[in-house]
């Protein structure tokens, strides 16, 4: 569904991305892990036309990101609070979502109501403008604002920061049941292993702009890859 070809992206003389060649599949849930710098939310920028690479391409359903819009009627996506429009209300925000993706009023309604246990009652209904609330409540503003239209393609980088362990939990409750027929591609990079580990049947770690290895999810990879980040640290 996804397919990185001889891309490249460098800052000054850093190379961020460095990617032969890599394909993400129609019904993966595919995790990016690695350390800082390691280039995985400049990856997820290039998925989504935020960046341009020096070489290369990514393509969506065979066409081009940098080329055409078509990809932008299928993903969702939250990178950072740069996607919010801080101004409005939660509300607000949500049906400027709906009205992009033509989502009408009613069914709109119905699929926030689907994320109430996650907003938690602390979201909706307050009247707040999107810049008074936590870190936590933006981050949820801004999964939630990424999920409303179900796309095939949901992009989300470091989507447990700030949340606090319940909600963390719940956003995996959410993103397993979204997951369900395998019809949807999920793309997430984490810090935390043990998220990605739950979550993913594909795990990709990153180290200097490249994907060094792409496992199966298994007992055995996530080892390979604690023993890979220990080594880092001289443990091993």
């Amino acid at each position: 569904m996804i397919s990185l070809d001889d891309l490249q992206k460098r800052f000054g003389a850093i190379i961020a991305v460095d990617i032969k060649s890599h394909i993400i599949n129609q019904g993966d849930i595919f995790g990016l892990v690695g350390n800082n710098g390691a280039g995985k939310t400049t990856l997820l920028r290039l998925m989504l036309d935020l960046l341009k690479p020096e070489r290369g391409q990514v393509l969506s359903k065979t066409i081009q990101v940098y080329q055409s819009e078509h990809w932008k009627k299928y993903t969702g996506s939250f990178i950072d609070n740069n996607f919010l429009i801080e101004f409005l209300t939660s509300e607000e925000y949500f049906d400027f979502i709906g009205f992009v993706y033509g989502v009408e009023p009613a069914l709109l309604k119905r699929r926030i109501e689907g994320f109430g246990n996650f907003m938690n009652g602390e979201i909706i209904g307050n009247n707040k403008y999107i810049r008074s609330l936590s870190s936590g409540n933006k981050q949820k503003v801004g999964i939630v604002g990424a999920m409303i239209s179900e796309p095939e393609i949901l992009i989300l980088d470091e989507p447990f920061n700030f949340l606090d362990p319940s909600s963390q939990i719940g956003l995996k409750h959410i993103l397993r049941k979204y997951y369900e027929g395998k019809t949807k591609t999920i793309i997430l990079s984490s810090h935390n292993l043990n998220h990605i580990s739950d979550l993913c049947t594909r795990i990709a770690l990153m180290e200097k702009g490249k994907i060094i290895k792409d496992f199966g999810n298994n007992p055995d990879t996530i080892k390979e890859i604690e023993d890979y980040f220990k080594s880092q640290t001289g443990i091993l």
